[in-house]
């Protein structure tokens, strides 16, 4: 029963339990008490620290070295989905894209011919090569970013065009041996190494067109700016992945994370240099707030999604908020109290205080501590929770009857901080010792 909160609406029924029937035992056991088994309304209640979220959050990075060319935006603006926000200056960037576009004018005004006693094998073997290098080039700087999502975004492009390489290559090697063999005519052969050129050609200029436009950041998606990354943090926010998306994070781009990556946390003026994955800007969606809370292994078998529960902020004492469950991590997490712990995901609704004023909007990031109501019994006989004890690996409880203890076994359902549903074993109106149990004997007597 350790772990659960005390609902405020069981404290009246407390009152009502203890309050007309509990009496000490005379003199000479102080510390023993009574009271009665009452028919009320018992729920259970788990609490778990947990954090502010936003709905998403996403976090700009250069994606490539160079310059701060312009800042269009202030820490606070809302920003909308595709609006610029920031332009990186990359001389080295743009003379790749230059060089490519070049090379792709070149190969498309070729158009396949080549100049007489060509060695076929040698086109070949050059175009590959030229490939292998502008692959190579672009697995380099993808590896520069030290964003995640970027990095992949980019690296599955690259994987990409190599698979479309490598069957236009296969094809020209195909018509080069059979040309070799005197099986078909050379036209055939310049013709798909010519293709496998213009290929090449067209992905070593998108790749570097991709890093270009890359340069300008807009925002992934709606919300509000912040500069530079999400700073690292030791509090519990941290430990929760405050940050986290509860609606799906933005899809990543290059040069946009799906999420802020931790220990950055960088302010760069217009004009200041920039490495590849620099975090440049961050935009954070507050339009839906949620919760990540961290649930005990010993309680999530009792969340499910629905269940509501209210929830406390160190920042804003004595208010109360609103929460519903929306999902439950199916894998563990390390928990900050140690041991084994399951996220539990929540929807963050609004706030008050007790005197009934609107209580503040809370930010992301946020330490809270939420209760959640997993089980409830209406009508149920209840006796308060010191009055259950173990005895011979059973629950029981001492039942007073015409005057003299009697240890009675019992089955408990839903187990609050001050009052234990008995399903079985006591009734109603039944007088129970309900303070220092471990003091009464079998048979001891009772006024």
């Amino acid at each position: 029963m350790g772990g659960v909160s005390r609902p405020a609406l069981l404290a009246a029924a407390l009152i009502v339990l203890l309050g007309a029937t509990a009496a000490s035992c005379g003199d000479d056991d102080p510390d023993v008490a009574l009271g009665s088994a009452s028919r009320t309304t018992v729920a259970e209640v788990v609490d778990a620290p947990a954090a502010v979220t936003a709905k998403s959050a996403a976090t700009l990075s250069a994606p490539a070295d160079g310059t701060l060319a312009e800042m269009r935006v202030a820490p606070g603006d809302q920003v909308r989905k595709g609006q610029v926000l920031a332009i990186i200056d990359s001389p080295a960037s743009e003379s790749r894209l230059r060089q490519a576009k070049q090379a792709l004018d070149a190969a498309r005004r070729a158009g396949g011919g080549f100049g007489g006693g060509v060695n076929l094998s040698g086109v070949q073997r050059e175009t590959d090569k030229a490939a292998a290098a502008a692959f190579t080039a672009a697995r380099k700087a993808a590896g520069k970013i030290t964003d995640p999502a970027a990095r992949a975004a980019l690296l599955t492009h690259v994987d990409s065009a190599e698979r479309q390489y490598e069957v236009a290559a296969r094809a020209a090697g195909q018509a080069v041996r059979a040309v070799q063999r005197g099986v078909a005519g050379l036209s055939s052969a310049m013709s798909a190494l010519s293709a496998a050129q213009r290929l090449q050609a067209q992905q070593a200029y998108d790749l570097a067109k991709a890093t270009v436009d890359a340069l300008t950041l807009r925002a992934p998606i709606p919300g509000v700016v912040q500069y530079g990354g999400a700073a690292s943090s030791a509090s519990a926010a941290s430990a929760l992945g405050a940050l986290s998306a509860l609606g799906g994070a933005a899809a990543p781009s290059l040069g946009a994370a799906a999420e802020p990556q931790p220990g950055v946390d960088v302010a760069i003026p217009v004009g200041g240099q920039v490495t590849a994955g620099t975090a440049v800007l961050t935009v954070v969606d507050t339009s839906a707030l949620g919760l990540v809370a961290e649930v005990d292994e010993t309680d999530v078998l009792l969340v499910e999604s629905g269940q509501e529960a209210t929830v406390e902020l160190d920042a804003a004492t004595g208010a109360t908020y609103t929460a519903g469950v929306r999902s439950v991590d199916v894998l563990p997490t390390a928990s900050a109290r140690g041991g084994v712990a399951y996220r539990v995901r929540l929807a963050l609704g609004t706030g008050e205080y007790a005197d009934g004023r609107d209580a503040p909007a809370p930010r992301p990031g946020m330490s809270a501590v939420v209760h959640l109501q997993v089980r409830q019994a209406d009508d149920a006989v209840a006796v308060p929770a010191a009055a259950v004890f173990s005895a011979d690996g059973r629950d029981a409880v001492w039942v007073v009857r015409d005057g003299r203890a009697e240890r009675v076994d019992v089955t408990v359902g839903v187990q609050g901080a001050d009052l234990v549903q008995i399903v079985s074993g006591v009734e109603a109106g039944q007088r129970v010792v309900v303070r220092g149990t471990d003091l009464v004997t079998s048979g001891q007597e009772f006024p």
